[in-house]
């Protein structure tokens, strides 16, 4: 577990499964988010290394951060803090945890796809230190992008 005093990263479990269908994957069934989380065991997602991790706050599930290698030297981290929990501070503090996080798993480049009109997610990563071109990208669902990008 990696924590601070608000805030804990850590995997999933099946005990999870009912928050998790309720608050974030709402049209799937529990078994196949049980199913979801036990895939998240293994750290793989396409053969490359994946991360999928519980945010804690007061021993309560508040969303989930995931770390996924784009290259060997460079991953991405997607965050999703529940809807009734937001505006907390909870993903700044995760997105910290998870880079650092990074940092020790050896990767060197963060870079993330923010989706044009997610004004919160453009200010998370420029509170953080990312950088981007400004330059407008249409991502594989059709969606305008910007790449931010953080140096480790």
């Amino acid at each position: 577990m990696i924590e601070t005093e608000r805030l804990a990263l850590r995997p999933f479990t099946g005990q999870d499964a009912a928050v998790i269908r309720e608050k974030q994957i709402t049209e799937a069934s529990m078994e196949e988010v049980e199913g979801m989380i036990k895939a998240w065991e293994s750290k793989t997602f396409q053969g490359k290394y994946f991360e999928m991790l519980a945010l804690v706050a007061n021993v309560s599930v508040v969303g989930s951060i995931s770390l996924y290698e784009k290259t060997k030297k460079a991953a991405s981290i997607g965050v999703e803090v529940f809807s009734d929990e937001r505006g907390k501070g909870y993903a700044a503090e995760g997105m910290k945890l998870m880079i650092e996080l990074a940092r020790k798993r050896g990767y060197r480049i963060i870079l993330d796809q923010v989706r044009a009109d997610n004004a919160a997610s453009i200010a998370l990563h420029e509170k953080l230190g990312f950088e981007t071109d400004g330059y407008l990208y249409e991502n594989a669902k059709g969606h305008k992008v910007l790449i931010y990008l953080l140096c480790l």
